[in-house]
């Protein structure tokens, strides 16, 4: 297996096992050199975000576990801050998480087998403080047999429903079998509750369509429109992340274009490839998060 030392930005970086097998046909090797060529646009949605990774040491066929506190042989020059974490799952209070805040970062994370990263809709100050969440995030979640084409529909429905209300919204595929749409707001506590209302309107004035509600049972054909991600402790994919599947797939941002004329569900999935083209075609397609904040109603 390869290693190599390499120089990131001034920082010196051992890489390992590059041409190892993390998806059938794509090695650790074109993971890092993805997100390394990825970063000019994916750093700034990462930026003061604390990072939970899902990392598959063995690839994707194998096991994963999911990272949030910064394992101790993390470099002391990556940013950490310390998050509190009632609830959590490890029974501590708080956790030091990373934030990927430039490109060694984000290389070091690759080179740990983070094939996928997770962000919260809110971000930390320069000295760790919590502030209100900035987005508000949608995830519309196909129940087969509805696909992506129906969760298309749903989106131009919340789209609209958004509007009225004065704000707007920016879609990206899960890079799985769904998307995301995301509101760019000013700061606001108000998010998760704002967010369960307006997928509870859209469902009962589409109720062939749409569904609000958690259980699945209700799911079969329908779209579900999940709001619980801007529960401030949960955390959605990164835009330009890569996903695990057998073949790997990327979070991208589309247009609304795009989502008018998806006729299957194959036009909406993008290798990391075509990602970087799409990149190098049309720029950042959520550019627009960081500057269009508007006031939640």
């Amino acid at each position: 297996m390869s290693n190599e030392q390499v120089d990131v930005e001034g920082r010196r970086l051992k890489l390992s096992n590059l041409d190892k097998n993390l998806y059938p046909d794509f090695t650790k090797g074109e993971v890092i050199d993805y997100y390394a060529r990825v970063a000019p646009v994916m750093l700034p949605h990462l930026k003061d975000r604390p990072a939970t990774r899902i990392r598959w040491p063995d690839g994707v066929r194998q096991g994963r576990f999911f990272e949030k506190n910064a394992p101790s042989h993390t470099p002391d020059w990556v940013r950490t801050a310390t998050i509190p974490t009632p609830g959590s799952s490890t029974g501590r209070d708080t956790l030091d998480f990373i934030v990927i805040d430039d490109l060694p970062t984000l290389v070091w994370c690759a080179n740990l087998a983070a094939l996928e990263l997770h962000v919260p809709q809110w971000k930390i100050g320069p000295r760790g403080k919590v502030h209100d969440p900035d987005l508000v995030v949608f995830d519309l979640d196909p129940g087969a047999p509805a696909t992506i084409v129906e969760a298309c529909q749903v989106a131009r429905l919340l789209r609209d429903l958004l509007a009225d209300d004065g704000l707007d919204s920016y879609p990206k595929t899960s890079g799985k079998k769904g998307l995301h749409l995301y509101v760019p707001i000013r700061e606001s506590a108000r998010t998760s509750e704002y967010a369960k209302a307006a997928a509870q309107r859209l469902s009962d004035e589409h109720p062939d369509l749409v569904v609000a509600k958690m259980d699945k049972r209700h799911r079969k054909g329908k779209v579900f429109v999940d709001w619980s991600q801007n529960n401030p402790a949960k955390t959605t994919v990164a835009p330009y992340s890569l996903r695990a599947a057998d073949s790997p797939s990327v979070s991208t941002p589309v247009t609304w274009d795009e989502l008018e004329s998806c006729a299957d569900a194959a036009d909406l999935v993008f290798s990391p490839d075509e990602a970087l083209a799409r990149i190098d075609e049309h720029g950042d397609l959520l550019e627009t998060l960081f500057t269009d904040r508007r006031s939640l109603p």
